[in-house]
């Protein structure tokens, strides 16, 4: 009989703490999931996809610690201002977006940082058929607001740098002056906006 109570608390106690979750999805609206690498060595080229959802559960309403998170982008939404340069990262020299047409992130750590309002998240990046964990920053200043409609927001930049050559995007042409083309770096820097 205490065995029962016991399965039955531990129960009770664990539906409460699903019950307790609170749910976000990314307003890709007002939200931008940006790109930049260096160009001949010389300056940086942006872009960002314009395609893309995104999932955030917590514990609570304004901790993020041990969020999960996940994003799915459609690769074939790349958009970097150049129709030609677009087209060449579709391409097989770099996301080979006919094949594979999504790139995802899953989360698989969430902890505050150093600072306030600081979390570093670690996670596993799949582009292409490769799946890598990835560190990235995420910052917030720790508000959350009510919208007309009475909606609860916030907010995240994420920041981190990944090495596009790991994950299958090889292509590059050496310079006359040494170096390469395009930067092996790729920074990650993102504007994500949530609403629960």
């Amino acid at each position: 009989m205490k065995t029962i109570k016991l399965t039955f608390g531990a129960l009770v106690v664990m539906a409460s703490s699903l019950m307790a979750q609170t749910n976000w999805a990314v307003d890709a609206a007002h939200s931008k999931l940006g790109f930049k690498v260096t160009h001949m060595m010389v300056s940086e080229t942006e872009g960002k996809f314009k395609v893309y959802d995104g999932k955030v559960t917590t514990k609570t309403d304004v901790d993020f610690v041990d969020a999960q998170v996940e994003f799915s982008v459609d690769v074939n939404s790349v958009d970097t201002d150049d129709d030609k340069r677009d087209g060449h990262l579709k391409s097989d020299d770099f996301f080979n977006a006919e094949k594979f047409p999504k790139m995802t992130f899953k989360s698989t750590s969430m902890k505050k940082g150093k600072v306030k309002g600081q979390y570093i998240l670690i996670g596993d990046l799949t582009i292409r058929d490769v799946t890598k964990k990835v560190t990235l920053t995420a910052t917030t200043n720790g508000k959350t607001v009510k919208d007309p409609w009475g909606k609860t927001r916030t907010g995240f930049n994420v920041k981190g740098t990944i090495n596009r050559i790991e994950y299958g995007l090889k292509w590059n042409t050496l310079l006359e002056a040494g170096g390469m083309a395009v930067s092996e770096q790729v920074t990650i820097d993102s504007n994500i906006e949530l609403v629960k």
